[in-house]
This record gives structure tokens, C-alpha cells and sequence, in this order.
């Protein structure tokens, strides 16, 4: 089904000419929004804001391409994905410094999602949902199959916009589906060039990308041409898109926010849990629905841990991405920036106490230091909400059975993690954490084969693995009378 196409030759800019990409042909828009570095606040690039008609036009182009997408043999879809992940490999090294401008990361996370998107193709290729025999006999015959949900659309965050839209472009292609995808507002770039890059190995209006503002996803969940959204970002915006959704009934995957508890048991090595749980909490500079936002240390250890945190904080340097020793980078977009500048006002009306950081400065870019708050109460705003941001509150605990029940004392359910040398223990405790991934002595581990979703307000459905795969199918039973004279 691949076809040749003026794409398959051309040389694609990484630095100019945003544009949607519409039925296999790219689109500009009348209107434009910009794109801001977040490290300088400078406009590095404009992209369209797709009208509610080219919206129509994308879906109505997806519907069409969606009979012989879904006829096609699927080790023909199979070898497309994985071509797909082969071009982004391709053009790695374009990706990551794009990545690195208009989403902040460093050059080693820029690395990460950009090589681990193109695995992410390749190992989502080789899956399928075989059709179950559930009864064969001389008489009758029956059997359940997983045919595809029919036309996607995706919603994908700017915290990882390159690998979150592939956790939802890789199933949705290799089940039968057909999608459209909108990037985020504040960082387009890379799935908008994504996109345009592998129009020549699909069919048009297979795989279609529209820029756009915050109408666009209201337009996308409430249109009655998508059987299927798949969306993450916040557990109050998922709301929203569950409402909207119900309209017409639509399937739904909800990877959403999260206030993930890290547990230290009394028997660690401050020195060696510090830089683990460091990493744990502030990865992509804590905007991470995964990030460790509440870690709980018993009190025999908690003065030595929380020393061992700031000592090696010390040592991690906050700066543009650009640069080759930056770790940690700015907040991506100015509103999560002021989002997270509340809780630091809200610390210090409240009067905590800061082990590390405290201070925001002014620019230039959208820069906040990391910083962690000693013992607060915990019915503080920063132990009950979720910042998505470097401030980290470290709290004290000397009862097993409290610290779970104040781990689980949060409407989210995501992830977790446990850290001790008393395996026994950290499996006993990591078991009672009502949360969709519990790490044990690690975190962040993520695999194409390995489920993925939340619990209670933290989302709904799964990503990764045969279990995502079938988010993107309807279950079908067939039975067949075999009898002669049954007719």
C-alpha cells in the first residue's frame, strides 16, 4: 500500500515551512500562532491554526482512507510502522535539536524520546491480536476477533511530544485504524515534521497532522467523524474530553495526571538512593505525569536522605538545552510556568521551610530552580496537588501501614515507587499502592510491551503493549452453524 510521492525525494526543512498535513498534502491555514524557545522566550517558528473546516477535510480524508487501511494485510501495516520508525531514525539527529528548541529538554532527553520513539515504531510493529477459536466442532464454530475502532484522533501533551504521539500513532496504524493528529499548541514542531516526513510510505489520509489552539480539541472530541480519541494531559482537561466525547459515545484512552508517591524505607544508603530519587522527582524538570511529586522518607533516615538530596541537587545544572552540560531545562510554556510559580508564592505565604531553592528570578526564559520544601503539612497545596514543576516536598513517615494509607490518600493513581534494601519489604509495601505502575528500586522503566495506564482520576484505559493495541479495536464474535440443513 506504500506510495511514491514528491515526499519520497524532497528534502524536508526541519527550520522553516510548518504546515498540517491533510489527506497526504500539506496545508497552510489563514491564520498563524507562534512558537516560543522556552529557554530565551524568543519566537522560533509559526505554525497554522487549523479552521474547523480543514479540521472536516483531515477527518473526512481519514474516513475514506479507512476501508483499505483496514483491508490491508497486517504484515503490510506491520512493515510500514517499522518503516516509519526507520525514517525517524533517519533524521535523529534533525529531531533532537528541534526537540531541544521548542520543548527545552536537554541534549540527553532529547536523545531518549527521539531514539525511543523510532524503537517504539519498530516494536510496536511486530504486534497483532490473533483471532481466538473459542469453540471449533463438527456443528459450530466460534471466534472473537479485534477489528479496528475506525478513524483516531489524538491529542498529544507537550512534556514528550514526540513519544506520546507515537504511543498513539504505532497501535492505531498496525490495528486498521486511520488518525489525525493535534499536537500541542506549544510544542508542534516535531510531530507536525513527524508527519509530513512519512506521507510517501501510506496511503493519503491515512496519518494526518492539524495545528491548532484549544478549540481544536474541543472541535476533535465532540466530531461526530472520530470513533476513537486518544488524549493525554491533565485529569481536569480529560474530564472535559470524556464530557465532550459522550455525545456521540466515542472510545476513549485518558492518560492523565498523577501525584506519585516515592517510598524510602529506613534501610537505604542516603548516598545511594539520593541521585535515583533525584531522578525520580525531577526528570524533564518534573514536567512528567510520571514524576515522583511527594516522596515519603522514614524518619531514621529522613535528615540523612534529605541532605543527600540537596548535596547532589548542588551538582545538576539547570540551563538552556542547547548547551552541552545542561541537565535540566526551563518550564516549557509561559502558563505552566505561572502555574508552578503559585506554589512557590503559596509555600512561602505558608510559611515552609525550604531545604534547596525557594527563589524564582526573572527571565530571560522560563527558568525555575530546583527546589525542595522540608516536612510541609500534609494538607498543603504542594502535597495534595500536582505541580508539574521542580518543587518537591520531602515528608516523614515511621508507620508502614500510614505510609501507605497517605500514599493512597490522593484522587490520582499512576505510578509509584519504592526504595530499600529489604526486598521482601519494599514488594510488600510497592503491592498495596493503589497505582497502574509500581516501580521497585527504579522508576521510569517503560516498555513497548509493557501496559501503561492510571487508576482512579489518573485515567482510563491503557497504552503499550497487547493491552493498548486493543484500545484501538472493537471485539467482534463470529459463530457459524455448520450443520447442512441448518438453512
Amino acid at each position: 500500500m506504500a506510495l511514491t510521492t514528491e515526499y519520497a525525494t524532497a528534502r524536508i526543512s526541519f527550520d522553516t515551512d510548518y504546515v498540517s498535513t491533510i489527506d497526504g498534502t500539506a496545508v497552510t491555514s489563514p491564520t498563524t500562532a507562534d512558537v516560543f524557545n522556552p529557554a530565551t522566550g524568543q519566537v522560533i517558528a509559526s505554525v497554522p491554526v487549523t479552521t474547523e473546516a480543514q479540521l472536516d477535510e483531515a477527518i473526512g480524508a481519514a474516513r475514506r482512507a479507512f476501508p483499505g487501511w483496514a483491508a490491508t494485510p497486517l504484515r503490510e501495516r506491520q512493515a510500514i510502522v517499522s518503516a516509519i520508525g526507520d525514517r525517524l531514525a533517519e533524521h535523529a539527529e534533525d529531531f533532537m535539536a528541534l526537540l531541544t528548541r521548542e520543548q527545552g529538554k536537554p541534549r540527553a532527553g532529547a536523545e531518549w524520546e527521539v531514539l525511543g520513539s523510532a524503537a517504539w515504531f519498530k516494536e510496536i510493529a511486530t504486534q497483532s491480536l490473533p483471532e481466538e477459536t473459542l469453540l471449533d466442532t463438527e456443528e459450530r464454530r466460534v471466534v472473537t476477533r479485534a477489528t479496528p475502532v475506525g478513524v483516531v484522533g489524538a491529542i498529544v501533551p507537550w512534556n514528550f511530544p514526540i513519544l506520546l504521539a507515537v504511543w498513539k500513532i504505532a497501535p492505531a496504524l498496525v490495528a486498521g485504524c486511520t488518525i489525525v493528529v493535534k499536537p500541542s499548541p506549544f510544542t508542534p514542531l516535531c510531530d507536525l515534521k513527524l508527519v509530513e516526513l512519512v506521507q510517501d510510505l501510506l496511503p493519503p489520509g491515512v496519518l494526518s497532522a492539524v495545528s491548532g489552539d484549544d478549540d481544536l480539541g474541543k472541535w476533535m472530541t465532540a466530531h461526530p467523524g472520530l470513533d476513537k480519541i486518544a488524549f493525554t494531559g491533565s485529569s481536569e482537561t480529560g474530564k472535559h474530553v470524556m464530557a465532550s466525547a459522550a455525545g456521540t459515545l466515542k472510545r476513549l484512552t485518558l492518560e492523565l495526571g498523577g501525584n506519585d508517591p516515592a517510598i524510602v524505607l529506613p534501610d537505604v544508603d542516603p548516598q545511594k538512593v539520593a541521585p535515583a530519587v533525584f531522578w525520580a522527582a525531577f526528570q524533564n524538570n518534573a514536567q512528567f505525569c510520571n514524576a515522583a511529586k511527594r516522596v515519603f522518607i522514614h524518619e531514621d533516615v529522613y535528615d540523612a536522605v534529605r541532605d543527600a538530596l540537596v548535596a547532589y541537587a548542588r551538582t545538576v545544572k539547570v540551563g538552556d538545552g542547547g548547551e552541552a552540560d545542561t541537565q535540566l531545562g526551563p518550564i516549557q510554556n509561559e502558563p505552566q510556568f505561572r502555574k508552578v510559580r503559585e506554589f512557590f508564592d503559596d509555600c512561602h505565604a505558608q510559611g515552609h521551610t525550604f531545604a534547596l531553592g525557594g527563589e524564582i528570578t526573572d527571565g530571560p526564559g522560563w527558568f525555575v530552580p530546583v527546589t525542595l520544601v522540608d516536612n510541609p503539612p500534609e494538607d498543603s497545596r504542594l502535597v495534595v496537588e500536582e505541580p508539574f514543576g521542580p518543587i518537591l516536598p520531602l515528608l516523614k513517615w515511621s508507620d508502614e501501614q500510614d505510609v501507605i494509607r497517605r500514599a493512597n490518600d490522593t484522587p490520582y493513581g499512576l505510578g509509584a515507587s519504592v526504595w530499600g534494601k529489604d526486598l521482601a519489604a519494599v514488594e510488600r509495601v510497592g503491592r498495596q499502592i493503589d497505582a497502574g505502575t509500581v516501580w521497585l528500586n527504579e522508576v521510569h522503566q517503560y516498555s513497548p510491551h509493557q501496559v501503561f495506564g492510571g487508576h482512579k482520576e489518573s485515567g482510563i484505559g491503557a497504552e503499550n503493549s497487547l493491552h493498548g493495541l486493543a484500545e484501538y479495536t472493537n471485539w467482534q464474535t463470529i459463530t457459524l452453524n455448520k450443520a447442512p440443513d441448518a438453512v
